[in-house]
């Protein structure tokens, strides 16, 4: 005995690293002590040894900084020998094994916090508890995996019918990633897998290229695990071709020569993943020891016994791995339910191509390409003898597969499958082995599916809630379909097309496409066009459109078959490769949402994807919200459109027609509606011949704005020229007008009128009998710049019923100039401030030797600078000049 404790002192073992940190006692602490331990045996290159050191390490600091409430020192100590870990807490309280004939004992392994010590006598080569006054600490030590010289790994002799399957030429393509995420080298190799030539890619980031796991929001993707020391894994590339290839990853962060850190990822197709893949890790038990430290621990049990990280597609992931690592299967899939159970979700597989990847969906049910087995266990020794007994197998090469149910509390929350390409590979011990596993996940994955669940609903919300502002603030039809179709894409869908229908007898119209890929939209128009539109459904909920997947392979058809009749030489200039484009963008899952407003379809939202990829049932449900949004804004820009075209068309019947030309005389005229959309409001002008030689024109301001007024105004410029036709003169005009305006009752308005007759003359002036009823003075500007009064002021129109006018007669000499202007003009404010008449003199005095149209836009230029604000009541200029006899 003293020799074998002299030959232990002497083969002390030498260190030669020390990392150590310290904890708080709060719940994230044991997730950071994961990521230490991971990180610390990671850059000491233990990677053997580094899973079995992060699940201890994460039982003893759950002890400590949530059951004992203390905080944790954690010490990792690396020997020429092992790894030893060290965690220290300030609760001192003793708690002695009970020992039984069997040998050691501690109690029920599920209860929280009691795996720590039965973890570390399952995986530990050696470990122990130390008491002090003030401190506990328990270490554990791992001991380096004995292999030959200069081996890291080795596997045993194989036949030739149990090596992997693989290409005859394996390609491995090498990529790197600088620190911001951007491709900085590409190899032959990768050009070849993926399509991709070096100078279209380098200077991108790789997460442009990642199909899967790479979803935003919903966990860790190719992004984080490119910023981790060491990763390994599978995710799909978008190849040049727009189809999705699955690959098998290896990825490892160096520094390059300027210290700067990057990412070097070898890529491998997934069914070649043997050529990266890290060989399974065994049990770290010594043979001879095994009565002593019990039954060896399973890998995938010491996995699910740790706790579940937050990331749910990263725990899914592993959890397949893990699962057909544990019973030596080809493949292996997760499948998660709808909350109706009436459903499978795929979220997770490893070792099936990607037509079943991520968010396809199968009824549960029996039936048919029905999933039945989802609700119990079920070993299918040869799906050959019965196919379609699991839809996600069919045309894999899949021959047997096991598959078990994730429950929780009695409800279905998942199913579980590995499977092989042989026949009769499982039997119901497989089948057992796998449920206890699931039985331990499924309460792990089922609180990270509620966590995700309510991540992706607060940001539904919150992605309504600006939807809906957008789309209630445009009353734009155009604008509307633009918003529709630009809050899917790339949100919800790759591609999105919108037909609207114009009432109940009319034909879908396509109306707007859009696709993340700005360049194949002309390509996708181009085939909704030729293909007949959807089937119009008033029921809600989305349902699937295969029209533009069949026309789209149709037609990729045919052009290839084109091309290879016509040879080499005849071969058109475009190739099959716009319409294999254009295929493969629509060639994943394509869903239809209808547009439903006011209990009638409206139109119809496509929402599409690209090649094998489908859509999760939470962002369907966040498009059917969404589309019911976008109907109503959509039908009340409908509504709004028709109304304004209806407005617009009536009050464009109110205005004169075409402004005739009077011999002579200079005539200018400018009119301005207030308000949106306004065409006409309570100011009118209007001019128009009476018979040869005579003019008539008139400029009034019916009391306030908007339709009503556009009433009386309609009937004062059709009384004007009809009365004024018939010979009346100025006065009689205005008085039967007056009458005519009495008549309406409680309609009318009083009016005030600015009416004459022009008559030129054949010296070159202009004579002008004028009544000017209630409006503005018409003001007249001499040739030598002197302004005055071209009228008396005489009672409005619609107030009184006997009327006494008159008429008088001004006479323009050339160069004169007479300006009318309603008072929209004259009263134009800035606070107290206001132009006023004295104002519009000092204007028109400084319009000498101005044409008509001068003078009239230098008077409106003045009017819009008075004030900052726009204005806000109608405004009509008329300008009328008697030119000289040098402007002619």
């Amino acid at each position: 005995m003293g020799e074998q404790f002299a030959e232990t002192h002497m083969r002390r073992p030498v260190i030669t690293a020390r990392a150590a940190a310290t904890f708080e006692p709060v719940g994230r602490s044991v997730a950071a002590a994961r990521t230490f331990v991971r990180d610390t045996l990671q850059g000491w290159g233990l990677t053997d040894i580094v899973d079995d050191a992060v699940v201890l390490t994460s039982e003893l600091v759950t002890n400590a900084v949530v059951h004992a409430g203390t905080t944790a020192d954690v010490v990792c100590i690396r020997a020429d020998t092992g790894v030893r870990v060290e965690v220290a807490d300030r609760y001192p309280e003793r708690e002695v094994p009970l020992q039984s004939n069997g040998g050691h004992h501690f109690g029920n392994p599920d209860r929280e916090g009691g795996r720590g010590l039965l973890l570390c006598a399952a995986l530990a080569g050696r470990w122990g508890v130390e008491y002090t006054a003030t401190h506990k600490q328990v270490w554990f030590q791992l001991d380096f995996p004995d292999r030959p010289a200069g081996t890291r790994a080795a596997g045993p002799a194989l036949p030739s019918s149990a090596l992997p399957i693989a290409d005859a030429r394996v390609r491995v393509g090498v990529v790197q990633v600088d620190s911001s995420g951007l491709i900085s080298a590409w190899n032959d190799d990768a050009q070849e897998l993926f399509g991709y030539p070096p100078e279209q890619v380098i200077g991108k980031p790789l997460t442009d290229l990642a199909a899967w796991p790479h979803t935003p929001g919903t966990g860790t993707g190719v992004a984080e695990a490119l910023l981790l020391s060491r990763w390994e894994g599978s995710y799909g590339i978008r190849g040049a071709d727009g189809r999705v290839a699955p690959v098998y990853a290896s990825h490892l962060r160096i520094r390059d020569a300027e210290g700067e850190p990057s990412t070097v990822c070898l890529l491998v197709r997934e069914r070649e993943r043997a050529v990266l893949q890290s060989p399974m890790r065994g049990a770290n038990v010594d043979t001879a020891d095994t009565s002593d430290r019990g039954q060896a621990t399973d890998a995938f049990e010491v996995f699910i016994g740790s706790p579940a990280p937050d990331d749910l597609d990263g725990l899914l992931q592993r959890t397949v791995e893990r699962a057909r690592d544990m019973l030596d299967g080809d493949a292996a899939y997760l499948l998660l339910a709808t909350d109706d159970e009436t459903e499978l979700e795929v979220r997770a597989s490893t070792g099936l191509p990607s037509a079943r990847q991520r968010f396809a969906r199968v009824p549960v049910e029996a039936g048919t390409g029905r999933y039945g087995s989802a609700r119990m266990p079920a070993v299918h020794e040869d799906l050959s003898a019965v196919p379609g007994a699991v839809p996600l197998l069919v045309n894999t090469g899949m021959r047997s597969v096991v598959t078990v149910p994730l429950k929780v509390e009695g409800r279905l929350t998942g199913s579980l499958g590995v499977a092989a390409e042989s026949p009769a590979r499982y039997s119901n011990e497989e089948a057992l082995r796998l449920q206890f596993a699931a039985d331990r996940i499924a309460l792990a994955v089922e609180r990270a599916r509620l966590t995700e669940l309510e991540r992706l609903r607060r940001g539904s919300l919150s992605f309504l809630v600006e939807a809906s502002d957008l789309l209630a603030g445009t009353l734009d039809r155009d604008q509307t379909l633009a918003l529709m179709a630009q809050m899917t894409v790339p949100t919800l869908a790759s591609w999105c097309a919108v037909y609207t229908v114009a009432d109940q007898a009319s034909e879908p119209e396509l109306s707007y496409v859009l696709h993340e890929d700005e360049d194949r939209i002309d390509g996708l128009k181009a085939l909704l066009m030729k293909i007949d539109p959807p089937e119009q459904v008033p029921t809600g909920g989305a349902r699937s459109w295969s029209g533009p997947y069949d026309a789209a392979h149709a037609a990729a058809l045919r052009t290839s078959l084109r091309s290879l009749s016509l040879g080499d030489s005849a071969r058109p200039s475009s190739g099959p490769g716009a319409s294999l484009a254009t295929a493969s963008a629509v060639g994943g899952e394509t869903v239809v949402l209808p547009l439903v407003a006011r209990n009638r379809v409206i139109g119809m939202l496509i929402l599409g994807k690209p090649t094998d990829e489908h859509f999760r049932q939470e962002n369907l449900e966040l498009a059917e919200d969404l589309s019911r949004r976008a109907a109503l804004a959509l039908d009340n820009a409908r509504l709004y459109s028709e109304r304004t075209a209806i407005s617009q068309s009536l009050q464009r019947s109110l205005l004169p027609p075409e402004q005739p030309e009077v011999p002579g005389v200079e005539v200018e005229v400018i009119y301005r509606a207030a308000g949106e959309g306004n065409e006409v409001g309570g100011d009118f002008y209007d001019l128009f011949p009476i018979r040869d030689g005579a003019y008539g024109f008139a400029i009034g301001d019916v009391c306030g704005t908007g339709p009503e007024a556009a009433a009386v105004t309609g009937l004062a410029r059709h009384a004007l020229r009809l009365l004024a036709r018939e010979g009346f003169g100025g006065p009689a005009v205005l008085e039967r007008l007056n009458a005519a305006i009495l008549d309406e009752g409680a309609r009318s308005r009083f009016l005030t009128l600015l009416y004459g007759e022009l008559w030129p003359q054949h010296d070159g002036s202009a004579v002008l009998k004028v009544v000017c009823a209630g409006h503005p003075l018409p003001l007249r500007l001499r040739q030598d710049g002197t302004v005055e009064a071209a009228a008396e002021p005489q009672p409005l129109l619609g107030v009184m019923e006997d009327l006494e006018l008159y008429e008088q007669t001004v006479t323009l000499d050339p160069g004169d100039v007479l300006l009318c202007v309603t008072d929209g003009v004259t009263e134009r404010r800035e606070g107290t401030r206001m132009l006023g008449d004295d104002g519009l003199i000092d204007v028109l005095t400084t319009c000498t030797g101005l044409t008509a149209g001068a003078v009239a836009a230098r008077v409106l230029r003045a009017v819009e600078r008075f004030a900052a604000e726009p204005p806000s009541d109608d405004m009509a200029i008329l300008a009328m000049r008697v030119p000289e006899p040098a402007d002619s």
